[in-house]
C-alpha cells in the first residue's frame, strides 16, 4: 500500500510538473525573446531619429554622433540621400547569432532606413538560464513530492497495520479493546467501531460464560435427581414403587424444563442490550421469504410482497428476522389465503405489515395477544410476547393494526445516513 501511494502521489506531481512547467518554460522564452526584439526596435527608432533630425537641420550626417548611439558590439546600416544605394555601415557585422531588428523608414523627401543587428546570444543565455530555473522548481516540487508522500503514506500504513494486527487479535478470541487513535479522523473512526465491537464481544462472551456457568449448576441438580430416580425404577419390583418413582421423575422433568426455559429467557435478555445498526428491511423480507417459501407451498398459500422497496431501518442484527419469523409463523399456522407483506414509512419510522386473509385474532383477546401465555389457538403464547419485547429492545414496537382480517405492523426506526 505504502508503494502505491508513493507511486501515485508522485505520478500526479508529475503530470502536474509536464502540463504546467512545458508551457510555462515556453512562454518565458517566448517572452524574453519578444521584450528583446522591442528593445531592438526602441534602439533603431532612436538611431533612425537621431539621423533624419541630423539631416534636416544640417543637411549632412554625422556618423561619429551616430556612432555614439550604438550599443557596444552592435552595427547598424543606415540609408539616406546621397547613400540611398548603397547602405553606410556603423561598426563591424555581427557574426554571432546575429538578430536584426524591424527596418525603420523616416518621413520623405529625405525616407531614411536603418536597421540594427546584435548578437543574440545573451538572449539565448537568458533563455536557458530561464529554462534551467524552470527544470530546477520541477526537480525540486517531484522531490518534495516524493518527501511528503512517503510521509504521508508511512502515516497512514501505520495506522493501517496496527488495526489489521487489532482485528486479528480481536479474531482470534482477544476482545480486549486497545483505545488507541491515531489523529486522523476516519482511522479514528475505524479505531472507534472496532474498539466498541471488541467491547460488545467482550460482553457478549462474558454474558455466554456465565450462562454456561449458571446452566452447569442449575442443570446439574435436576439431572442427577432425575438420573437416580430412573435408577431406581430399574431397579424396583413392585409396581407401585415404579408409579411412585416416575411420578417423581416426571416432577423433576418439569422443574428441568423450567430450568431450561428460565435459562433462554436470561439468553433473550442478553441480547436485547446489543447495540442496534442498520439493516437492509428489503435483505431481511428476502432472506424470510425464501426461507419459508417450502412451508407455504405445501399449504398452498402464495407470498406477496407491496410497498416501498428501497428502505433502512435501525435495529439489532438478527432481531427483526426473528420478528418478521415468527408473524410468519403465526400466519401459517392460525391464518389464510394469501400473505402479504407491506412496507411504508410514517414519520421517522420504517413500517412493515404482515396480513392473510384468516379468521384473525377473537375480539376476546385483542391487544392481550401479546401478553405472554396469552393465545386464542394451541400454542405456548410466547411468539408473539418475544416478538414485542425484541421489537422494543431495538426502540421499536409490534402492533396489531387490525384483528379481522389481523394486520401486524412492526414499527423500527428509520435510518438517516446524515445523523
Amino acid at each position: 500500500m505504502r508503494r502505491r501511494m508513493i507511486k501515485s502521489t508522485v505520478s500526479a506531481v508529475l503530470i502536474v510538473v509536464v502540463l504546467l512547467g512545458v508551457p510555462l518554460g515556453i512562454i518565458d522564452a517566448l517572452r524574453i525573446s519578444e521584450a528583446e526584439h522591442a528593445a531592438l526596435n526602441q534602439k533603431v527608432q532612436l538611431i533612425g531619429f537621431q539621423l533624419d533630425q541630423q539631416l534636416a537641420v544640417n543637411q549632412q550626417v554625422d556618423l561619429d554622433a551616430l556612432k555614439k548611439l550604438v550599443p557596444r558590439g552592435d552595427s547598424v546600416a543606415v540609408t539616406y540621400p546621397g547613400h540611398a544605394k548603397q547602405p553606410v555601415i556603423i561598426n563591424p557585422q555581427v557574426t554571432d547569432h546575429p538578430r536584426s531588428s524591424d527596418v525603420y523608414k523616416g518621413p520623405p523627401p529625405r525616407s531614411v532606413t536603418a536597421i540594427l543587428t546584435e548578437s543574440w546570444s545573451p538572449t539565448e543565455t537568458r533563455i536557458r538560464g530561464s529554462l534551467l530555473l524552470v527544470l530546477g522548481v520541477a526537480v525540486l516540487a517531484t522531490v518534495a513530492a516524493c518527501g511528503v508522500a512517503f510521509l504521508q503514506a508511512r502515516r497512514l500504513a501505520r495506522p493501517l497495520s496496527d488495526l489489521a494486527q487489532t482485528a486479528e487479535r480481536l479474531g482470534s478470541g482477544d476482545p480486549r479493546p486497545r483505545h488507541r487513535r491515531y489523529g486522523i479522523p476516519e482511522l479514528d473512526r475505524v479505531a472507534e467501531v472496532i474498539d466498541h465491537t471488541a467491547e460488545r464481544i467482550s460482553r457478549m462472551l462474558a454474558t455466554e460464560r456465565r450462562l454456561a456457568a449458571d446452566a452447569s449448576h442449575q442443570l446439574r441438580t435436576p439431572l442427577t435427581a432425575l438420573s437416580m430416580r430412573l435408577e431406581e425404577i430399574i431397579a424396583a419390583q413392585d409396581l407401585m414403587d415404579v408409579k411412585e418413582e416416575a411420578a417423581v421423575a416426571l416432577t423433576q422433568v418439569e422443574r428441568l424444563t423450567d430450568v431450561v426455559q428460565r435459562l433462554l429467557t436470561d439468553a433473550r435478555d442478553t441480547r436485547r442490550s446489543t447495540s442496534t445498526v442498520p439493516i437492509d428491511v428489503d435483505m431481511v423480507i428476502r432472506q424470510q421469504i425464501f426461507e419459508w417459501r417450502p412451508a407455504f407451498r405445501s399449504a398452498r398459500r402464495p407470498i406477496r410482497v407491496d410497498g416501498v422497496r428501497g428502505l433502512a431501518a435501525v435495529a439489532t442484527p438478527g432481531a427483526f428476522a426473528q420478528v418478521l419469523a415468527t408473524l410468519m409463523e403465526n400466519s401459517l399456522m392460525h391464518g389464510a389465503g394469501p400473505v402479504t407483506i407491506r412496507t411504508r414509512t410514517t414519520g421517522g419510522s420504517v413500517v412493515v405489515e404482515v396480513c392473510d386473509e384468516g379468521p384473525g385474532v377473537p375480539p376476546e383477546l385483542g391487544a392481550r395477544v401479546f401478553e405472554r401465555s396469552v393465545s386464542g389457538r394451541a400454542s405456548t403464547g410466547l411468539g408473539l410476547t418475544v416478538a414485542r419485547e425484541l421489537a422494543e429492545a431495538d426502540g421499536g414496537r409490534l402492533e396489531l393494526l387490525q384483528q379481522r382480517p389481523p394486520v401486524f405492523a412492526v414499527f423500527l426506526t428509520a435510518f438517516d445516513p446524515v445523523m
